[in-house]
C-alpha cells in the first residue's frame, strides 16, 4: 500500500520526510536541509502544526541570541491498532506511531482455527480496545501480521502451511470496513524483524531477524525496507531442508527444519516427559531440565545451520532472535555456535547476535513503525494537506 505517487521535493510531505529522518532539528537548520525560503518554510510548517504533524521538543542552546526553538514530528498523537495473528493465539493492540502500548487483549486460539471464527473476534477485541483507550478518533491505520505469505496486492494470505484454513482468505477487507482506515499485512517474522529494527533508531545496516515460536521464519531489512522476494516468500527459512532428516512437516513435506526445530516440534518430542504445550518447553528450559534444555539446544544448532548460510548470502549486520523458543539460552547459544562454525568468514566480521530486547511487544513495534512509514510518507501526507486546504480554503 505504500505511495508510489512522486512528490515535490520542497512539499510539506517531503520537509516531514526530512524532519522524520534527520530530526530533531530548528527551523533554520530544516531550511537549510530542504533548500526553501523562509517564507515558505514558515508556510510549510504552519500546515504540518495544524495537521498534528510537527511540535516544538525544546530550545539550542542561545549562542548569544534568542534560542531557537527545536521540531520534531509528532509520532505520538495518531493511533494504530495492531495484531499479531498466530497458529494459536492471537493479540491485539492499541499503539501511537512509536510503538507505544496503551492497551492490549491476549486470546488463545484452538490449533484449527479459520478466519470465520477468528476475525470477528478480532473486530470486538479491536473496538473495545478504542473504546477503552479512548483513542477511536484518533485511529489513523491498521496492521496486521500474520505466518506465510501475503498477496500484498489482493490483501490475502498465501498457503500459511500452519493455518491451512487461512490460505486465500481476504484480511483487510473486513477490517477496512469495520474501521475505515487503511490496513497493512505483514508476515509475522518480517513484522519482528522490523520491531528490532526500528527500535535500533534504524541503523543504516541489514538486520536479519529469525522468530522461532510454534513455527520458523526470519525477516531480512536492507536500507530500511523488508525484503520480501519476487513471490513473497523471503525469509521462510522454516521450511528449508535439513540434511539427514525425514520428520514430516506441517506444510507436507519432509526433512524441513521447522519439523525438527520449532516449537511444534518440540512440544512433540518432549511430551512423553509429560510436555503438552509450548509453555511448558519454556518453562522446562528455565528451571534447567536437561531433557528440555538439549532438545532446545538441539533445536538452535538446526536453525543456526540454516541462519549460517543466510549471513552468508545477506552479509548483515545484526542478526536478531525472538520468538519463546528463539530467545531461550541454550537455543541462542547453540544457534551462535553454529553461526561461528559454518558462515563465511568475512560474513562474520562485527556481525551482532543477539537475542530481541522488545519480548511480548516486538511485532508491535514493527507494525506499528509500518503504519507510521504508511502515514507518514510524503504522499500522504501531501494528500492530507490538499484536503485540509480544500476545507480551508480561505488559509491557503
Amino acid at each position: 500500500m505504500t505511495k508510489s505517487t512522486q512528490t515535490s521535493p520542497t512539499s510539506p510531505g517531503h520537509v516531514l520526510g526530512v524532519l522524520r529522518a534527520e530530526g530533531p532539528l530548528t527551523r533554520q537548520e530544516l531550511q537549510e536541509r530542504v533548500g526553501l525560503s523562509r517564507v515558505t518554510m514558515v508556510e510549510r510548517l504552519d500546515v504540518l502544526r495544524r495537521l498534528g504533524l510537527v511540535r516544538a521538543t525544546g530550545h539550542r542552546e542561545s549562542s548569544g541570541g534568542r534560542r531557537a526553538e527545536v521540531l520534531e514530528v509528532n509520532d505520538t498523537g495518531r493511533t494504530a491498532l495492531v495484531a499479531d495473528l498466530g497458529q494459536s493465539h492471537a493479540t491485539l493492540a492499541v499503539t501511537d506511531l512509536r510503538g507505544t502500548v496503551f492497551a492490549r487483549d491476549d486470546h488463545r486460539l484452538p490449533v484449527r482455527h479459520s478466519p470465520r471464527d477468528v476475525v470477528p473476534v478480532l473486530l470486538d477485541a479491536g473496538r473495545d480496545l478504542l473504546n477503552r483507550t479512548g483513542r477511536a478518533d484518533t485511529l489513523c491505520a491498521m496492521a496486521l501480521s500474520v505466518p506465510g505469505q501475503i498477496d500484498h496486492e489482493r490483501g490475502v494470505t498465501v498457503a500459511p502451511p500452519t493455518m491451512p484454513d487461512w490460505n486465500g482468505k481476504p484480511l483487510r477487507e473486513p477490517f477496512a470496513d469495520a474501521f475505515g482506515v487503511p490496513v497493512l499485512l505483514e508476515n509475522d517474522a518480517n513484522a519482528l524483524a522490523l520491531g528490532d529494527y526500528y527500535a535500533m533508531g534504524r541503523p543504516d545496516s541489514a538486520l536479519i531477524g529469525v522468530k522461532v515460536g510454534t513455527g520458523i521464519g526470519a525477516g531480512v531489512v536492507i536500507s530500511g525496507r523488508i525484503h520480501r522476494g519476487e513471490s513473497g516468500s523471503a525469509g521462510e527459512i522454516g521450511h528449508m531442508r535439513i540434511e539427514g532428516s525425514e520428520q514430516r512437516c506441517s506444510c507436507g513435506r519432509r526433512g524441513c527444519v521447522a519439523a525438527s526445530a520449532s516449537g511444534q516440534a518440540l512440544t512433540r518430542d518432549l511430551r512423553p516427559t509429560g510436555v503438552r504445550t509450548l509453555a511448558d518447553v519454556v518453562r522446562r528450559v528455565g528451571e534447567g531440565r536437561g531433557d528440555a534444555v538439549r532438545a532446545a539446544a538441539e533445536a538452535g544448532r538446526l536453525v543456526g545451520t540454516v541462519v549460517a548460510t543466510m549471513v552468508t548470502i545477506v552479509n548483515p549486520r545484526y542478526v536478531r532472535v525472538g520468538g519463546a523458543i528463539g530467545v531461550l539460552p541454550p537455543f541462542l547459544e547453540a544457534l551462535r555456535r553454529t553461526v561461528e562454525a559454518n558462515a563465511h568468514a568475512s560474513a562474520l566480521r562485527n556481525l551482532d547476535i543477539e537475542p530481541s530486547q522488545l519480548g511480548e511487544n516486538g511485532a508491535f513495534v514493527g507494525l506499528a513503525g509500518l503504519v507510521a512509514d504508511e502515514m507518514l510518507a510524503p504522499a500522504t501526507v501531501d494528500a492530507m494537506v490538499a484536503n485540509l486546504q480544500a476545507a480551508q480554503p480561505e488559509r491557503t
